[in-house]
């Protein structure tokens, strides 16, 4: 299913709700690495925070294709897209503020003090839902 078909209503209402996904990126040496994450999923964007030195930023500024897949294998949603790292300052209107509204989280805060965060921006190229994959 491609970004552009509409998403059923139900799986509008699971990116909404549902607390973790799963991202998926590859290490420099080609292997697979998954990550559970914490993510907001707004217009056909997930979004998802991140300390800077994280192997998973590490992977995407490498090789930047990545899968997410939300929890439940008994209805499969699942997404592919390419990652744009985005820098403090950079971080788009609203975003700081729905990761604060989900999760009680400020998403902009820094994990460690030596350390800056940045927003993993993954635009959606194509949807895998229950029945749909190919």
């Amino acid at each position: 299913m491609n970004s552009d078909t509409p998403l059923p209503g139900t799986v509008v209402e699971r990116l909404a709700v549902e607390r973790n996904a799963w991202l998926c990126t590859v290490r420099a040496d080609g292997t697979p690495h998954v990550t559970p994450i914490w993510f907001v999923y707004r217009d056909g964007v997930w979004w998802i925070g991140s300390d800077a030195r994280s192997v998973k930023v590490r992977n995407v500024l490498h090789r930047p294709s990545v899968s997410l897949a939300l929890e439940g294998g008994n209805a499969p949603v699942v997404a592919e897209g390419e990652v744009t790292v985005r820098q403090e300052g950079d971080f788009p209107p609203g975003i700081v503020e729905a990761f604060a509204a989900k999760y009680a989280w400020d998403v902009s805060a820094p994990y460690r003090p030596d350390s800056a965060r940045v927003l993993l921006e993954v635009p959606v190229r194509r949807w895998l839902l229950a029945g749909t994959a190919q």
